[in-house]
């Protein structure tokens, strides 16, 4: 998994944000997971953040691709293209 990767339901918006934890051990390295909702002019409606393992961060991504959600460019932050 990359140090960070979107992914979004393409019925409801509702987005996640796979990031690394840059403070997490090389030997253990951990994720954020943070899920919200991007809003059209107005600040994004976060949801939850969880800490977890990588190999449990790449079940949840797996599982919701296999719920169809897709991998999405950027949908808040520092990170978008404007």
């Amino acid at each position: 998994m990359e140090k960070q990767a979107w992914i979004q339901a393409p019925k409801t918006a509702n987005t996640a944000r796979f990031h690394w934890d840059p403070k997490s051990w090389s030997a253990d390295p951990m994720y954020f997971v943070d899920s919200g909702r991007p809003l059209t002019g107005a600040p994004p409606l976060l949801k939850t953040r969880r800490h977890m393992r990588r190999d449990a961060a790449r079940k949840l991504w797996r599982k919701l691709q296999e719920q169809g959600w897709r991998q999405v460019q950027p949908q808040w932050g520092a990170d978008m293209d404007v």
